[in-house]
């Protein structure tokens, strides 16, 4: 599915099956819940936080990549929300990485 392709479906799903879009500041709040689940997971799986019962991390992996799909989903929503072209956004993001860090990475001793 490309980026475009996903915020299509993901408009058709809200105007279908979600009634309407919640407001931009709402998703914005609810972006960042979301964003501090996959926090939450990530410091549990790769960082030094423990989880508070053992069996947790048993599905912790599959509940990482479903809390991604959530914030995926709402940073979609807000793209369409905005007239965002997120697949034009990413291009030029990546355009203007590539001139920024040609070789700003491979000089920062830091990183070897």
């Amino acid at each position: 599915m490309t980026l475009q392709q996903a915020q299509e479906r993901v408009d058709a799903w809200i105007n279908s099956t979600g009634i309407r879009y919640f407001n931009e500041l709402t998703n914005t709040a609810i972006l960042a819940e979301e964003v501090g689940e996959v926090a939450r997971l990530m410091a549990r799986l790769y960082g030094e936080q423990s989880f508070k019962r053992p069996e947790q991390a048993e599905t912790a992996r599959e509940e990482l990549a479903d809390e991604m799909a959530d914030v995926l989903f709402v940073l979609l929503c807000l793209a369409n929300q905005t007239g965002v072209d997120l697949t034009r956004a990413l291009e030029q993001n990546l355009q203007k990485k590539d001139e920024r860090d040609a070789e700003r990475h491979a000089r920062n001793e830091k990183l070897r």
